[in-house]
């Protein structure tokens, strides 16, 4: 679909405390040699220092722990690295209950999720709940790395017993596609490497499937969406009857020629040319960002979206959501009023009701308990002031996804799937 050189691969990485998280993105930014040799010696000179056997790699992503100790916020860290193949974005977010809302945030956009088990312990309750948040957000592929298999004498017993557990786990949820990966991020097994003491294991390293697994599928190619961001009319002379729209590809391919329809007027036309910053192109697809020029002039504004006749949007001024609440402050008000954006529309809406929290940990509605704070996952109703080009999230995480603000203080209080 697009050049291999430039793309871009995102991945979360969850895990509880101690289960080595810090270890295995230093193991991958090392053993990939996307750090400077400066960088290694002054981690190699603290671990010195502290006594410790081997070179200390969490010590490259604990620069923002010490940062964290101080009171300062750091809700998602963002790091980036790359290899020949592929560029990377990694979001590491902390595991802990509390920080749900930050794992909903960095693993909004993710492709793949990283989960953590430490071999000793197995699938624990931190486990299942990251397991749920990614199957909640459809983030496409889950790796489950089973490490510190050094510490149980590289045993396939102890790796198939957890791989197991963990499966019979996730039938419940709604995931795709779910790899299992031994390694030792300390030692460095099957993170760039491929482990001499694991030959019981068939599979692939980490890197190698971080640089290998297929995302280009992970957009929607099917339902063409087209959110306009903003109109541009230059206004002089050279291009004085120029009137194209601007926007980012949410949703399937649109050619040079296709009939298109206009929401929410329901106007058709046809696309005349596709503009980019490059130049001009035949198609565009996501997550591209381009201008496209229609050949019919028709009133169209920013939050305006065109779709094709044949399949559109749902437009309702009545929305399911599944929201995870962010404000520490406040709980959600039933009939409460807040602003929604969804795509480039900014509108108001209403909370109709609040029909259930969900328990993270166990899957459980917990229907008499309805006051939704901080870091709580709820399914609720909306109904907006005007109505919203939507698809149900897990068949497009661009268009089926919203987020609230509360006007009074221009906080965003919530992130929401459609449903």
């Amino acid at each position: 679909m697009n050049n291999k050189n430039t793309e871009l691969l995102r991945f979360t990485t969850a895990g509880s405390v101690d289960d080595g998280k810090s270890t295995l993105i230093g193991r991958l930014l090392y053993d990939s040699k996307s750090i400077f040799q400066d960088q290694y010696e002054q981690i190699e000179a603290i671990s010195e220092k502290r006594g410790e056997e081997e070179v200390n790699l969490a010590l490259l992503t604990d620069g923002l722990k010490a940062e964290r100790e101080q009171g300062i916020t750091i809700d998602v860290a963002y790091r980036y690295f790359s290899t020949p193949k592929r560029k990377f974005i990694i979001a590491d977010t902390p595991g802990h209950i509390q920080y749900t809302r930050n794992m909903v945030t960095g693993a909004s956009t993710a492709n793949v999720a990283l989960l953590l088990i430490d071999a000793r312990k197995g699938v624990i309750e931190q486990t299942k709940r990251h397991a749920i948040i990614a199957s909640l957000l459809q983030i496409p592929h889950i790796v489950v790395c089973i490490n510190k298999m050094d510490l149980v004498d590289y045993s396939q017993e102890v790796f198939d017993k957890i791989h197991d557990e963990f499966e019979a786990f996730a039938t419940k949820l709604d995931v795709k596609d779910v790899s299992f990966i031994p390694v030792s991020a300390l030692k460095g097994d099957n993170i760039v490497d491929r482990s001499e003491k694991m030959d019981w294991y068939e599979g692939t390293t980490l890197m190698y499937y971080l640089e290998n697994v297929h995302i280009s599928s992970d957009h929607n190619f099917i339902d063409c969406r087209f959110p306009v961001q903003y109109v541009i009319r230059p206004y002089n002379d050279e291009y004085h009857d120029y009137r194209g729209y601007a926007g980012r590809v949410a949703g399937g391919v649109f050619k040079k020629g296709d009939q298109v329809m206009v929401l929410p007027s329901g106007f058709t036309s046809t696309i005349k040319k596709i503009d980019t910053y490059d130049g001009e192109i035949e198609q565009a697809f996501p997550p591209q960002s381009v201008t496209l020029l229609l050949e019919d002039e028709i009133d169209i504004s920013r939050g305006d979206m065109i779709v094709r006749t044949n399949n559109q949007a749902q437009t309702t001024q009545d929305l399911e959501i599944m929201l995870c609440w962010f404000d520490h402050n406040k709980p959600l008000q039933l009939r409460g009023k807040y602003a929604l954006k969804h795509t480039t529309q900014d509108i108001r809406c209403m909370v109709k009701e609040i029909k259930y929290k969900l328990d993270i940990n166990t899957l459980h509605r917990e229907q008499e308990d309805t006051e939704i704070r901080s870091n709580d996952i709820a399914r609720v109703s909306l109904r907006t002031t005007k109505p919203v080009f939507a698809d149900e999230y897990r068949q497009n995480r661009a268009t089926g996804s919203i987020i609230l603000i509360d006007e009074a203080t221009n906080n965003t209080v919530a992130a929401g799937m459609i449903i």
